[in-house]
């Protein structure tokens, strides 16, 4: 494992950028937010690029608010009215969008200096400490995320342990384009499949509305490998309310999803544990 120097965050701690590898692959990942900067991966012909958006330095990444490959937590997505019931108690959080809890607040974990606590070539583990009322959540947690390249997958792997009942629901918020980060024109022909027979749509605020809606005749149906750029532009409700395809899908197989580009040839199966995707 190759360790770098990432910049200096404004209050004069350095962040380092972390590089694994296996085989073919190699991605790299910073202490800062715990987030995957880069994912290098061969394409048909053995040309290797980055299939990750990201920036060059942690300054980048202190002053977006886009999330590129973050670990975002203890909730990601958004919570209604920025408050929740757990047990007998109503937990209130900030409402940083439209009165909304968006991927639990301003200064996130993507926004925190995580430790590294173990890695090796292939691997690495960071550790993150949230103290009880951590952006309203209740319990004094301890998060583990381990990024390991094995063959030709990205596995990442949570681990958290809190002293309280309490939200944990991560995500890693990257963006792929498979053509190459700098491919940005391709980004729309790339094919999506995805054996999703629902989906759930949004309110206007971007808040499911519980209903769970069958795919068959609308856009959102991917149950065969589609452009995703085909219908982005249809007269459906969905994706006017929601300026695109940002919705909850069912997950009931695995692989769950499946995006190909064409030109380069590269395909990204993802698979999970959990019982939807965004």
């Amino acid at each position: 494992m190759a360790v770098c120097n990432f910049g200096k965050l404004a209050d004069g701690r350095e962040a380092s950028l972390y590089t694994i590898y296996d085989g073919k692959l190699q991605a790299k990942i910073t202490d800062f937010g715990a987030t995957l900067v880069s994912l290098m991966i061969p394409d048909s012909k053995g040309n290797i690029e980055d299939v990750v958006l990201g920036y060059d330095d942690c300054t980048g990444y202190a002053q977006s608010d886009a999330y590129f490959g973050a670990t975002v937590g203890r909730n990601a997505n958004r919570v209604k009215g920025a408050a929740f019931i757990i047990g007998d108690r109503r937990v209130q959080l900030c409402d940083n969008e439209n009165g909304n809890n968006l991927h639990s607040g301003p200064e996130g974990w993507d926004k925190r200096l995580w430790q590294v606590v173990e890695h090796c070539s292939n691997a690495i583990t960071l550790r993150l400490d949230s103290p009880n009322g951590d952006q309203g959540f209740p319990g004094n947690a301890v998060v583990h995320v381990t990024y390991a390249l094995e063959g030709d997958t990205l596995y990442i792997r949570y681990h958290g342990v809190s002293d309280q009942d309490t939200v944990f629901n991560l995500t890693n918020h990257s963006y792929f384009n498979l053509a190459g980060h700098h491919r940005q024109e391709l980004a729309m022909a790339q094919e999506l499949t995805m054996p999703a027979r629902f989906f759930n749509p949004d309110d206007a605020q971007n808040i499911p509305t519980g209903e769970l809606r069958c795919v068959a005749g609308t856009p959102m149906d991917f149950r065969s490998p589609k452009p995703l750029g085909q219908d982005i532009g249809a007269d459906y409700e969905p994706l006017h309310l929601q300026g695109g395809i940002d919705h909850n899908f069912e997950v009931f197989c695995d692989p769950c999803a499946i995006l190909h580009d064409p030109t380069s040839g590269r395909t990204m199966a993802i698979s999970t544990d959990c019982p939807g995707i965004q």
